[in-house]
């Protein structure tokens, strides 16, 4: 079966609009405003104390030291990881699963796909950002290359490396499409960077911090559905030559 962006988009919307994608909402919204107040609080702790009426220049912060805030900013780093893993996981169920949100997407060997996930994103984050120095189009190469890089650690139990090479497979010969998804991320993030930056500029950081970081947890979240959809077609592309083989194999078979 070929790929189809068109139907990834498709499906990717119609497993957001549902009692799991709510609740996937609700949580990355929550770590998004964590991880904003611990940077700033974060770097708020870098001033000395009688540079304390430059808070309201930072937006979101929390009541505690400089050195908490970046000791919540690392766990808060650490529930993206896990995070992820439960998004993979939830997204490529069935639709007629979609309506609940069971505990074993957060708690199956959560352990070892958590770090999984942290390594890998540190490498792709890496890669992807020097292949976006080098004349753009390297960067969006590899960001497509790596697109099911959380769903072959979430829902595969891939180990870093070998969820690398699971992606970097199941993306080949549709790498180009995927570029779109990889793309249009990229839109997003740019316009609600204007859009904070607009607000900034009118003196008001907590409002664009508010508003941007709902406005980004909204499109991600539909760019994950886009992602999952895309990672469940190009499984089954990936499956369909293997059993086609194994099928001729046991026909030769039994006509021998």
């Amino acid at each position: 079966m070929a790929f189809h962006l068109s139907r990834a988009f498709v499906d990717g919307i119609r497993r957001v609009l549902t009692r799991t994608g709510a609740v996937l909402f609700v949580v990355l919204l929550l770590i998004q405003f964590l991880v904003q107040a611990s940077i700033n609080t974060a770097v708020l702790g870098t001033f000395p104390p009688e540079a304390s009426e430059q808070v309201g220049s930072l937006g979101l912060t929390l009541p505690v030291s400089g050195s908490v805030g970046w000791g919540l900013f690392a766990a808060a780093f650490v529930l993206v990881s896990m995070y992820f893993v439960a998004l993979s996981r939830a997204f490529v169920r069935p639709m007629e699963e979609l309506s609940a949100f069971p505990g074993e997407l957060y708690q199956r060997r959560v352990g070892r796909a958590t770090l999984s996930m942290i390594v890998g994103g540190v490498v792709v984050g890496v890669s992807v950002t020097i292949g976006l120095a080098f004349f753009l189009l390297p960067g969006i190469f590899l960001a497509a290359c790596f697109l099911c890089f959380i769903f072959a650690v979430g829902v595969e139990d891939c180990g870093t490396l070998s969820a690398l090479r699971r992606s970097w497979d199941l993306s080949r010969g549709n790498r180009l499409k995927l570029s779109a998804i990889v793309v249009l991320s990229g839109a997003i993030g740019g316009t609600i960077g204007i859009v904070g930056t607009v607000f900034d500029l009118a003196a008001a950081p907590v409002i664009a911090e508010l508003l941007t970081n709902t406005l980004s947890t909204v499109l991600f979240v539909f760019v994950y559905g886009v992602m999952a959809a895309s990672y469940l077609q190009l499984r089954e592309e990936r499956a369909q030559p293997d059993s086609d083989e194994t099928a001729g194999t046991a026909i030769d078979g039994a006509q021998r």
